[in-house]
């Protein structure tokens, strides 16, 4: 009997995956595209968040201030609770710092498919806001202990940039550091060039790594 051919896993990474790659150095970059291709392939991933982007969206959607985030750790199954109630004082500020909830509304986004190189990398942010005055951002959340770093913020929003007519058209990127309620937009002295050589050289490193673990 022959034994069945095994398929090959491709290079790939989801923007919260290429995101904290290429904020490591040395040896644990390695570890870490090791880890992730382990777990594609064993198809095993849960979001804790999911409920809280959820609660985040609906106070955005029904302009509600913050009464859903405030309900949402008493919803979840307790051993999320204290990640629930460790989000939300940061959240309900970065929602208030929006403005009036009556002239915010939420936003469809797409996810997109990015190539750096060889490497898909899949852009997804979490919802898009809209404004009273027509202005619109595309969101994604951050929700590690950790404030993002300088590399994980340029790099999440330089490739939400570049394809933002497919994420939310005329929209701009927006990473919410959730724990601390912080926004943060490109810098204006980022030079897209220069961003993208980096990046396309991570990206070459990933797919070399991703081979090797193979």
């Amino acid at each position: 009997m022959t034994a069945p051919i095994s398929t090959p896993l491709t290079p790939y990474a989801t923007l919260l995956g290429f995101t904290r790659y290429v904020d490591r150095t040395g040896p644990t970059k390695a570890t870490f595209v090791g880890g992730l291709r382990k777990q594609r392939a064993s198809r095993h991933g849960f979001n804790p968040h999911g409920q809280f982007v959820k609660a985040l969206k609906a106070d955005i959607a029904f302009h509600t201030g913050g009464t859903h985030l405030a309900q949402v750790p008493d919803l979840v199954k307790p051993r999320w609770r204290p990640l629930y109630q460790a989000l939300v004082p940061g959240a309900t500020a970065w929602l208030q710092s929006l403005g009036e909830p009556a002239e915010v509304d939420l936003a469809q986004t797409r996810d997109a498919l990015a190539m750096l190189g060889d490497l898909p990398v899949k852009i997804n942010p979490h919802f898009g806001v809209r404004y009273a005055d027509g202005r619109a951002e595309a969101v994604r959340l951050h929700f590690d202990e950790a404030p993002p770093s300088e590399e994980a913020t340029l790099a999440t929003l330089h490739l939400m940039s570049r394809h933002m007519d497919a994420l939310l058209p005329h929209a701009e990127p927006v990473l919410v550091d959730v724990r601390r309620g912080e926004a943060h937009r490109m810098p204006e002295t980022a030079k897209p060039q220069q961003v993208e050589q980096w990046l396309a050289g991570e990206a070459a490193a990933f797919r070399a790594i991703w081979s090797t673990a193979a």
